[in-house]
């Protein structure tokens, strides 16, 4: 073939129209040696199962990227309105999965590897969770974005691309073991580097003031310490229509890549410093925020991805449409999902004011008509709030474009209610008491046009409480959306069995329908299909206890009650009440109350933050609590208490099918709205829960009679809360001192005495902000109901299927749908 130079003249269309990617079981295994043999240069010899998923998971690749740039070129030919969804995490969990259960081709990819003497399910478990992200926030916008392509809307990802994602967790003596998680080290097939969109991002120096060309004064940020922003795309399908959305996530590196001068000095060590320090801002998921330090290279993270973001975005715009930003809010639509984010609202202002020379009040109208933000957390000390002298000191310009926001939002404030000087302190950008500190979700409020929390309990008790003066203000911005998860991964994908059960009794429309499920009601009487439906969730109790052993050397009765609480270690999702009835059951066997007794499979999964103590210490009695039921003769099988080390989604994949029980056991009034409750649900797990978050709505999705209920509602816990004497509790309870004796007397740490008085000291606090034994004997009223439930193999079985059958509500689907009609007004794009 005669050489090719690339020319200016060259038809860019000559070089990247090639022919269609076949489908069938005989095109993937041509395509699967090829990059076997050819790109990764390995042959029959190689025993390790990664280099045969790299090369599977490039097969694949090939067939998102066809889809990927049709949806790419047709969003740019039709010039359509966009939606950018900007997270700090995106828990994406495996990919390659899901996109072949997205592309369809799961089947023929398996028949492909068998005939190749392979295990498709070994290779999908040889690919690492991509560490991006925590917990329910991260998995929640990963689920978003994967509805976001099923419903065809045109909706990019950005986040950070962390080099250590969530530490992996190890349990050594009972005590938990942060270990670096450098999920890349082995590279990401999935991702395709993009430096031609690099960004610039400055830190630091100072600002200065000119006279522009129409004599106008204007503003420079001047002698700043520069990092470069190098974006990473992966992407993201729809369910079988041809739709390949975009996540961009940003690497921070240096502007140069090191100090020539210093390393030709012989300063090694200095000539990189520059490099190394830039590389540090995305790095690491979390960073310790306990020091100054860690504050800075937090607050750096932030307005990375936001300052990144927003000049991908309007260089785009200008791109296309030159300087003229008339229609820019018709077009663009900035999503912040939490607070994190929310730097992006005077961001946004910078660069059409100091970049693009836009006046004030029309960069304003912009930002007002283009930001949306969403609230995940009760929590008051969850909203973030930086120093303003840390402000000042990283981003000087950002600060005084926060200064006036705050000028322009006061006066507005002043007007609507003259002379209420405590209303302006509390509502006030900045925290003038003590150190002055940003409050970044009150900027995240006045720059948004919608404001929005995940569950109705949660987005009542913002307007109600955390957020009424803003509410008073404006209560047109506040709305609801409660989250959901999607169905691909949390049914079709980790519960096949069950999926095409389903699918083979009322079609396969409720994959992209959820509400279709509803149909599986007509079947609770019927014999046979509930016969089977008992069948197929033993059978996924089965896959769980040989996992469990597999992964962890951990034993577990397959004919035990599964009681499952799974999620991150935080006090107000109270594991400890969840314990407190563990060692209640306990002592009911050494008392030998055994009689009509259920035996019961405890698991409890979950990271505490390596600097949050409390939640480190019940991981720990949780883990001794363990061992002495273990190797207690009387207690054999009939409970067990079980910690599930580093929980990840890909484990939550085999966990929530073989659910039987979901805890949902949080604090009323406290958990925004959770999203392992939905699904366990989705998967006829049966949830014993307070009226919190989420659970209210599954309730009364599911009925009453399906749902374990217990504890004191929001109003209750607030009324309670002045006169909460624990200790007037505990004397009161006959079982609730039998537990406390336990523990007081060292029971579970016989050989480390003392090790948990602060746990001890908060159950027995009047001061404990999360109530633990309030809710105490309600708990354990409604855990000897679930035992009766239990036991009624054909009732269980019943409630079972109600519950997946009403959880049409809970799909991000129908979230996303929400988003779309009230916040975003996009239009679907069909990919032809």
């Amino acid at each position: 073939m005669p050489h090719r130079s690339f020319t200016k003249s060259t038809p860019v269309s000559t070089i990247t129209n090639v022919p269609k990617l076949g489908v069938n079981k005989a095109d993937f295994i041509a395509d699967f040696k090829r990059y076997y043999s050819h790109r990764l240069g390995r042959d029959e010899y190689c025993r390790s199962p990664y280099y045969a998923y790299e090369a599977l998971s490039l097969v694949i690749s090939d067939h998102l990227v066809e889809c990927w740039k049709k949806t790419y070129n047709t969003y740019k030919e039709q010039d359509c309105k966009r939606t950018y969804y900007l997270s700090m995490e995106f828990l994406m969990g495996r990919t390659l999965s899901n996109a072949m259960l997205n592309l369809g081709i799961t089947g023929d990819v398996a028949k492909a590897m068998y005939e190749l003497g392979l295990d498709l399910e070994e290779l999908v478990d040889t690919e690492p969770d991509a560490g991006l992200g925590n917990g329910g926030l991260g998995r929640l916008a990963a689920c978003f974005i994967d509805s976001a392509a099923t419903l065809q809307l045109p909706v990019m990802g950005y986040g950070l691309r962390y080099e250590y994602g969530m530490f992996s967790q190890e349990i050594v003596d009972g005590e938990q073991i942060e270990h670096p998680d450098h999920w890349l080290k082995n590279g990401n097939v999935w991702e395709i580097e993009r430096p031609e969109y690099t960004q610039r991002i400055k830190f630091g120096g100072r600002v200065e003031r000119f006279i522009d060309a129409d004599g106008s004064q204007r503003k420079c940020w001047i002698d700043t310490s520069d990092v470069l922003a190098v974006p990473y795309d992966t992407p993201i399908p729809g369910y079988k229509n041809g739709t390949v959305n975009t996540l961009r996530l940003w690497k921070s590196t240096a502007t140069e890549e090191f100090n020539l001068q210093d390393f030709n000095a012989g300063d090694y060590a200095e000539a990189v410093a520059e490099k190394n320090t830039a590389e540090n801002i995305s790095m690491v998921l979390y960073p310790n925020d306990a020091n100054e330090n860690g504050k800075a290279l937090r607050l750096q993270q932030q307005y990375l991805l936001a300052s990144a973001s927003l000049q991908d975005i309007v260089a785009n715009w200008v791109g296309r449409h030159g300087s003229n930003f008339t229609h820019f809010a018709d077009k663009n639509c900035f999503q912040l999902n939490d607070t994190h984010p929310s730097v992006s609202v005077a961001e946004l202002m910078r660069l059409l004011i100091d970049e693009h020379g836009l006046s004030w009040n029309d960069a304003w109208a912009i930002t007002k008509k283009t930001m949306a933000y969403t609230n995940h957390t009760l929590l008051p000390e969850a909203l973030e709030k930086w120093s303003v002298s840390l402000f000042e000191r990283l981003l000087p310009r950002v600060l005084e474009i926060i200064f006036e926001i705050n000028a322009h939002f006061l006066a507005e404030v002043s007007a609507h209610w003259p002379g209420d000087t405590d209303r302006l302190a509390r509502m006030s950008l900045i925290e003038e008491a003590g150190e002055k500190q940003v409050r970044m979700a009150y900027l995240a409020i006045v720059g948004s046009y919608s404001v929005n929390g995940v569950a109705e309990l949660h987005s009542k008790l913002l307007q109600e409480g955390l957020f009424n003066d803003f509410y008073q203000l404006w209560p047109e911005k506040f709305n609801n959306k409660t989250n959901g998860v999607t169905p691909r991964r949390w049914l079709a994908g980790c519960n096949p069995e069950l999926a095409s059960f389903i699918t083979e009794t009322i079609g396969d429309k409720w994959v992209t329908d959820l509400s279709e499920l509803k149909k599986l009601e007509a079947f609770i009487n019927d014999k046979k299909f509930c016969k089977k439906w008992y069948s197929l969730q033993n059978n996924a109790k089965q896959a769980l206890v040989d996992y469990s052993k597999k992964e962890y050397d951990i034993n577990l009765n397959v004919n035990a009650l599964f009681d499952i609480q799974v999620k991150r270690f935080h006090e107000y999702k109270r594991q400890l009440l969840n314990v407190l009835h563990v060692i209640h059951l306990y002592d009911r066997i050494k008392r030998g109350d055994t009689e009509n007794w259920t035996n019961r499979c405890v698991l409890i999964g979950g990271k505490a933050a390596p600097g949050y103590y409390m939640a480190k210490r019940i991981i720990k009695l949780i883990n001794n609590i363990s061992q002495v039921l273990s190797s207690d003769p009387d207690v054999g099988d009939k409970l067990s208490l079980v910690f599930l080390p580093n929980y990840r989604v890909s484990a939550m994949e085999k966990i929530c099918p073989a659910a039987d029980l979901s805890e949902q056991i949080s604090t009323a009034g406290k958990e925004a709205s959770g999203t392992g409750n939905m699904k366990f649900m989705m998967n006829g797990a049966l949830t014993i829960g307070t009226l919190d978050g989420a659970n209210i709505e599954i309730r009364e999705e599911v009925g009453a009679d399906n749902f374990f209920l217990f504890g004191l509602t929001e109003d209750e816990v607030e009324k309670l809360r002045p006169d909460y004497n624990p200790t007037e509790i505990i004397n009161q309870d006959d079982d609730l001192k039998r537990v406390m004796k336990l523990l007081e007397c060292g029971h579970f740490n016989q050989f480390e005495p003392g090790i948990f008085n602060d746990v001890i000291n908060s159950i027995k606090s009047s001061n404990d902000p999360w109530m633990t034994i309030a809710d105490f004997r309600s708990f354990i009223d409604m855990q000897k109901q679930v035992e009766v439930a239990y036991q009624d193999t054909e009732r269980w079985t019943r409630m079972s299927i109600m519950n997946t059958a009403n959880s049409g509500k809970f799909s991000t689907d129908r979230t996303i749908q929400n988003y779309n009609d009230e916040i975003w007004g996009l239009e679907p794009v069909v990919i032809k």
